[in-house]
């Protein structure tokens, strides 16, 4: 039933001002619609939506995953524009290199961050 449909990622922020600029400014992402609470963005070929909400940062699993096949190179360039990543040591099959979550072959490659409200985002290499 809904298989022919589109899905967007959405997360909820206290304060919309606060995640445009976390959004656009730091992690690039084009603006499509701007509303009273509401801002959604062009990533890739899928769009993410943000909106205002009280419950904002409750969640304590991962909101979004982007895909892409330079982990390494995105975490640098995100960090270059102040984003601190999460360190899981705990993780089963998975060790630490640099800020980024890799096993033992180095064939996956993950690498948490949060946005200002502490939802929890990641970079996973395709």
């Amino acid at each position: 039933m809904l298989s022919d449909n589109q899905v967007v990622a959405t997360i909820p922020v206290r304060d919309t001002n606060r995640a445009k600029s976390f959004y656009h400014d730091t992690l690039g992402l084009t603006p499509l619609q701007d509303r009273p609470g509401v801002t959604t963005y062009r990533s890739g070929g899928f769009t993410l939506l943000v909106y205002e909400s009280e419950q904002a940062g409750t969640n304590k699993a991962t909101a979004a995953t982007w895909m892409t096949s330079d982990v390494d190179g995105v975490v640098k360039d995100l960090k270059s524009r102040g984003v601190a990543f999460e360190r899981y040591d705990d993780l089963p099959g998975l060790a630490m290199k640099g800020d980024i979550h890799t096993d033992s072959a180095g064939q996956m490659k993950v690498a948490w961050f949060k946005d200002p409200d502490g939802n929890l985002l990641s970079i996973v290499n395709a």
